[in-house]
């Protein structure tokens, strides 16, 4: 693989309904009703939002036969509005219903956790070999039909695993694990290639997103070795709403679709579909405008290892390096500084102008200051450009910066860097490929035996928060899970975003790559016609009265599917259990059943109270 010039993944090509993906076509996009399946007029009205909104597949959850059959319905709606967007019913549970979806929908997504397995309980299971072969067996004897029923009706699958949804003997034999998932999917795989069965999507997510995006590389791997090419269906499941929601999804499916995975996307929001597909979009064209970049010269570092990567190995440099959480660097470069103490940065750049005299905010940060106006105040660093290395090498600060591109690390700043281990490199790069050239960059340090700290500088002059968070978190998402950041640097140019804005930017990219903690986490569903509360809502009042709660987890599940599962790492779970009825989790332990809707998100403030005084 080239981890420094962009080229998509060949694939094949699947037909879904007249709508095919892979192969040379583009890449789609897709949401999911939140509509009771069973009210035709509401699924098509919501469906019909969606396309509009530039919804290219429409997936309806089908809990049961019923729901299956009422697919019948909403195609034959949609078709005679003149709606010709490709159906997708989403099964769990029952095979059964997947045998009847595909009758009426142009794609079936089948979950490998609960298709046959039963549903997860968290029980170790053991296993002879000839006894894990049977229950392999077992699951080829009820899939094969399926596959004929596809087969006939010219129907898609998905196979979709899910992170929270592992069957029990899956983690058994695997743990919880990116090669368990994997596991789990390729079992399915190999009876539909044995079948000469193609027309097959896969995904495979997690609200985890170094988990989801270890697990997808993982898959991509297993199936080159196995001479597959499927198409790839990329989401971070439950990844919120608002900033959250949107920085999680960038980070997670952008630092896929940069190594060119992906053939359709769906960005998993806490909200309204239809708000789903412009944020894929974003996401999508900005990643695709690397397609046809000049070409990065470079040699990937023979330690590094892109399926199961790790931390680069640098010096500690002051707070810098070494393993240490990575730092924020900020910028104020003019006017009053403000700032928001949740998100404070480790460092902040003032450039040649702002001094801490001219600002009370300013006298207790680390200030960088560019070298010329240096004159070795307390609390602050000098940076340097590269063409000032000479001047570097006589100045006695522990901590001195420098601002560094890949093709600015010559042989002079090579040697300058062996000489000088308290330098930190300030990684920059206006490259239209800019994450591989700083991949580049840090892999030529690594192949130098050099171990300075690196900060990653991301510019932008972007006039939207939305378009600054979703591009951010696309460029970096892949150096933060290759482990080759000591740091971030977000400068947005101009004022139309606050400053304090950009910090939290910064913060939530660190948070969502589960770097850096530095507020609560909410791990919430977006929502399908499974939901058995006002999810929205719910989510609003769980985060007014928890959101100063730094480093806790909260699941917030619409129902049981990936609930505690996909909540395996949280510290609390409200849980769908019933029409407007509840369940309470303290990690994996159900705490409390079935308890009314409108008494549950004080039941959960109570619980989480009582624990934090215990």
């Amino acid at each position: 693989m080239d981890f420094f010039n962009y080229s998509r993944r060949s694939t094949v090509t699947v037909n879904v309904g007249a709508t095919p993906l892979g192969g040379d076509n583009p890449i789609r996009l897709q949401s999911m009703t939140n509509t009771v399946t069973m009210d035709t007029e509401a699924c098509v009205e919501q469906t019909l939002r969606i396309v509009e909104a530039g919804g290219e597949y429409v997936r309806l959850t089908t809990q049961g036969v019923r729901e299956a059959e009422n697919m019948q319905h909403i195609n034959a709606s949609l078709r005679a509005k003149g709606c010709m967007v490709p159906l997708v019913a989403d099964v769990h549970f029952n095979p059964r219903v997947a045998d009847v979806a595909a009758l009426y929908a142009e794609k079936v997504r089948i979950n490998p956790g609960n298709y046959v397995d039963a549903a997860r309980t968290f029980k170790h299971l053991e296993y002879t070999d000839e006894e894990y072969a049977a229950e392999i067996e077992k699951i080829r004897q009820r899939f094969v039909p399926f596959l004929q029923i596809c087969k006939e009706h010219h129907t898609a699958i998905r196979i979709g695993v899910n992170h929270g949804s592992l069957s029990d003997r899956i983690m058994s034999r695997y743990g919880d694990t990116p090669e368990g998932m994997v596991e789990s999917c390729m079992e399915f795989l190999r009876i539909c290639v044995k079948e000469q069965f193609m027309d097959v999507v896969i995904s495979i997510k997690a609200s985890n997103t170094v988990v989801m995006v270890r697990t997808v590389r993982l898959l991509a791997d297993v199936m080159e070795r196995e001479g597959m090419h499927f198409p790839l269906h990329l989401g971070v499941t439950e990844a919120g709403d608002g900033e959250d929601g949107r920085i999680k999804s960038a980070l997670g499916i952008g630092a896929l679709l940069t190594d060119g995975l992906g053939d359709t996307i769906r960005v998993s929001l806490s909200e309204a579909p239809e708000a789903e597909i412009p944020v894929a979009r974003k996401l999508r064209d900005y990643v695709l405008q690397r397609q046809g970049h000049p070409y990065i010269p470079a040699a990937a570092a023979p330690t590094f290892d892109y399926l199961r990567p790790t931390r680069r190995t640098t010096r500690a440099v002051g707070p810098i390096g070494n393993g240490q959480i990575p730092v924020v660097i900020a910028a104020r470069l003019e006017g009053a500084p403000e700032w928001n103490e949740q998100f404070m940065p480790d460092f902040i750049y003032v450039g040649g102008g702002n001094k801490a005299e001219d600002s009370p905010c300013l006298q207790a940060q680390k200030l960088i200051i560019d070298a010329p106006y240096w004159r070795g105040e307390p609390n602050t660093y000098p940076a340097y450009q590269s063409e000032q290395l000479p001047f570097l090498a006589g100045c006695n600060a522990p901590i001195k910066f420098l601002f560094l591109t890949y093709m600015g690390l010559n042989d002079e700043a090579i040697a300058c860097l062996k000489l000088h281990p308290e330098v930190v490199i300030i990684a920059q790069s206006n490259h239209p490929n800019r994450t591989g050239e700083l991949r580049a960059l840090v892999h030529q340090l690594m192949n130098e035996g050099l171990q300075n700290p690196v900060v990653l500088f991301s510019h932008y002059a972007e006039q939207e928060a939305e378009n600054l968070q979703i591009k951010s978190a696309a460029d970096l998402g892949a150096l933060l899970f290759d482990g080759l950041a000591d740091g971030i640097f977000l400068y947005n140019q101009g004022n139309e975003i606050p400053a304090t804005t950009v910090d939290s930017t910064a913060f939530g990219i660190l948070q969502a790559a589960r770097l850096r903690t530095s507020k609560t986490e909410y791990i919430s569903c977006p929502g399908c016609g499974r939901t058995l509360y006002d999810l929205q809502s719910t989510i609003a009042r769980i985060k007014a009265a928890t959101a100063h709660l730094k480093g806790l987890k909260i699941g917030i599940m619409g129902c049981i599917v990936n609930g505690p599962g996909e909540m395996a790492d949280a510290d609390y779970g409200y849980v769908g259990a019933a029409r407007g009825k509840v369940s309470l989790y303290r990690k994996k332990e159900c705490i409390e059943k079935n308890i009314p809707e409108d008494e549950a998100v004080e039941k959960l403030l109570a619980l989480i109270e009582a624990d934090r005084h215990q």
